[in-house]
């Protein structure tokens, strides 16, 4: 079966995911870690991307950028390339480190950007490692609260921000879904089409972008009652991801 095409940021902005080989560790030690902060780091000025959050994993590693010069792939290959010869000189193996394909989704507008990043210093939170983002050493949380943006950009995610507290924002009880926690529907999108026509009557689904604020919410609730997740609601309807989640 063919793989399925990556899905295109129109911002330029990703949410990656990279994971150890039949998730074994990538991460064992210390010197670990922060020797892939220095890889991102290297690779800044010849890629041209910007980094606005990661979370390291023992077996995975979470990154929030956008690209620059170079293409997502590539930028991808050069980390992981970097990392993986460094790695296995250090513990004298061979072979592959990380599974063959990352994973990625587009983060195309202000809410979901917040989600992402919520969700990427929560993710030691939710995996059992710490009490709060404070308490994990090996994520952007404290590039933020120490205004350190060495390696991070913390300018876009206060833009967007304002006046909202940064702590209290990424502490307050959540739902959110991102890349690798998408729920499985119930139902398929052949079926999921189905009861979006029947909600819909004889109005058509090419219209719903231009639906007002309250027909949008009665729908996706609609949607989201007949077992359908967040995505599946998007990619039906043609709404952004933010939108789907805010309802």
């Amino acid at each position: 079966m063919p793989r399925q095409a990556r899905k295109k940021s129109e911002s330029g902005i990703y949410h990656i995911m990279l994971r150890g080989i039949n998730k074994q560790k990538i991460f064992r030690d210390k010197q670990d870690y922060w020797r892939f902060l220095e890889t991102l780091g290297k690779y800044k000025a010849e890629s041209g991307y910007t980094i606005y959050a990661y979370c390291l994993m023992k077996n995975h590693a979470h990154i929030l950028l956008k690209t620059g010069k170079e293409d997502l792939s590539m930028i991808l290959k050069r980390i992981s390339g970097s990392y993986v010869y460094w790695y296995n000189l250090k513990y004298g193996r061979v072979g592959h480190l990380f599974q063959d394909r990352f994973r990625s989704e587009p983060v195309d507008d202000d809410t979901y950007f917040l989600t992402v990043l919520r969700y990427i210093h929560q993710n030691p939170v939710k995996a059992g490692f710490a009490e709060a983002p404070e308490g994990y050493a090996y994520s952007s949380y404290w590039d933020y609260i120490n205004k350190n943006d060495d390696l991070v950009d913390i300018s876009f995610a206060a833009s967007i921000l304002g006046d909202m507290d940064f702590a209290e924002f990424h502490n307050e009880a959540n739902n959110d879904e991102c890349l690798d926690c998408e729920k499985k529907s119930r139902i398929t999108d052949k079926e999921g089409m189905s009861v979006l026509k029947r909600i819909l009557k004889t109005r058509n689904v090419n219209d719903i972008v231009n639906f007002e604020e309250n027909e949008k919410q009665e729908l996706i609730r609609k949607m989201k009652s007949a077992g359908m997740s967040i995505r599946q609601i998007s990619r039906l309807t043609g709404l952004g991801v933010g939108i789907v989640r805010k309802y």
